[in-house]
């Protein structure tokens, strides 16, 4: 009940307890999910050195295949294949969350058809059931099937076959483990245009599951809508378009997303993968609804420079690390430590100024897409010597010196940084305390 004898003496009182109340809230936030998908988990090579890669990059969950016809290679004789379990301990080993995508068909079901009738997804019920039961809690996510919209992403009865799927699977998956994260979608990006995402939120899929799992890529798309501002540009109307539907906010997890590094039609240089790598992960971050992006894909299919699907990878086919690898390394303690400030970032049709905190700690994580440029920075304290920076471009030099001075009158210090079309992540200081002047 509020005193009728409140004075301004206690408005201190009420913003530090308001302070304390937002910071309980930021730190109870679970962290942005940093993932790769891996198509390891049915190999039976050594893993050790490509885990440790991958963990050493910063990445926080692995996504890969859990084969229906792997786990039932004879109809009604389910078991765990042991490359699966080697993958799962080293995962563990590595700290890695594994996100197992449960789907596909199985020769002994209608010749590998999808789960649309009643006695093939009962059968494939009790697979998922199994594979949640012996996996227990070494896998973080699983997700149902994979990217059952493609071949026909404007059919209802396809969404509906679905949901009914995801009722029917859910459950099962539920009553053996009911701390594991359930995704649902795997929505392609056509998919997503047509409205099949719009469906399952309106089939109330989202009551039985954790989240929406979408694949937005737009890397076939034409030059307008190709790049990373265009791509969150689109995405940030899904996701309007999602919350107005479903009356809430609708948890997204973007479980494919990446650019090729191809010489051929719809690819970018290995450079520009990794300047697109760096944007569209700190731009997902200023979308709360994202809560975590698995990039397309960890290693390069084949060698062919040409093709599409053989140039993904964040590493060569030799395991070679590619530009996108040292530059995710480079962003990944800001995308996972850091909170997105919203009221104050900047976004115009050239420049992208997104300021992040941790704690007292603020950082500037700044970049043009057009020609390079220079941006007026201010610091958020008072500074000394140089600004000092990370520029994704560069990722193997750590954060450095840039030689550009700070310059300070009036308790204030600001400087003229360069940007380019990589993200520079500039050191603002710390914020002051509370109550100073």
């Amino acid at each position: 009940m509020f005193n009728s004898n409140w004075t301004p003496s206690r408005q201190p009182i009420l913003v530090l307890l308001m302070g304390m109340l937002f910071s309980f809230s930021a730190a109870a936030d679970e962290p942005f999910i940093i993932g790769v998908g891996t198509h390891l988990l049915n190999k039976s090579s050594s893993l050790t050195n490509l885990m440790k890669l991958v963990a050493d990059a910063g990445i926080t969950s692995v996504r890969d295949d859990a084969y229906w016809s792997t786990a039932e290679p004879r109809r009604g004789q389910l078991h765990i294949d042991s490359a699966w379990t080697r993958y799962l301990n080293e995962a563990t080993a590595h700290r890695l969350s594994p996100l197992m995508i449960l789907g596909y068909g199985n020769p002994f079901y209608d010749d590998n058809a999808k789960p649309r009738t009643a006695q093939i997804r009962s059968a494939f019920a009790n697979y998922t059931k199994f594979v949640s039961h012996r996996l227990g809690d070494s896998v973080g996510f699983y997700e149902i099937w994979n990217e059952w919209d493609a071949e026909s992403p404007g059919d209802a009865a396809m969404s509906n076959d679905y949901s009914a799927l995801v009722t029917e699977t859910a459950q099962q998956i539920r009553s053996e483990n009911k701390h594991v994260k359930i995704l649902v979608g795997a929505i392609t990006s056509k998919g997503i245009d047509l409205g099949f995402a719009n469906r399952l939120i309106e089939a109330d899929v989202l009551s039985k599951v954790d989240g929406l799992s979408l694949h937005p890529s737009v890397y076939c798309r034409n030059v307008e809508r190709h790049t990373p501002e265009r791509w969150i540009a689109w995405l940030r109307d899904v996701d309007a378009s999602l919350r107005s539907i479903a009356n809430k906010p609708v948890p997204l997890y973007l479980t494919e997303m990446g650019w090729p590094s191809n010489a051929g039609n719809c690819g970018v240089d290995e450079k520009t993968q990794a300047a697109y790598l760096a944007r569209s992960f700190f731009l997902g971050r200023t979308l709360p609804d994202i809560k975590g992006m698995w990039w397309y894909d960890l290693v390069n299919e084949g060698t062919d420079q040409n093709e599409i699907k053989q140039n993904f990878g964040l590493l060569r086919q030799n395991l070679e690390p590619k530009p996108a690898y040292h530059t995710l390394k480079a962003i990944s303690p800001t995308l996972r430590d850091f909170h997105y400030e919203a009221e104050k970032s900047r976004e115009t049709d050239d420049n992208y100024l997104l300021r992040f905190s941790n704690g007292a700690e603020q950082i500037l994580v700044a970049w043009s897409t057009a020609e390079d440029q220079t941006t007026h920075v201010e610091a958020s304290s008072i500074q000394q010597g140089n600004v000092q920076l990370i520029d994704t471009g560069e990722p193997e030099k750590g954060q450095f010196d840039s030689g550009t001075p700070w310059k300070c009158n009036d308790n204030r210090c600001s400087a003229e940084v360069e940007i380019t079309e990589f993200p520079k992540i500039i050191s603002l200081g710390t914020r002051p305390p509370l109550f100073a002047q």
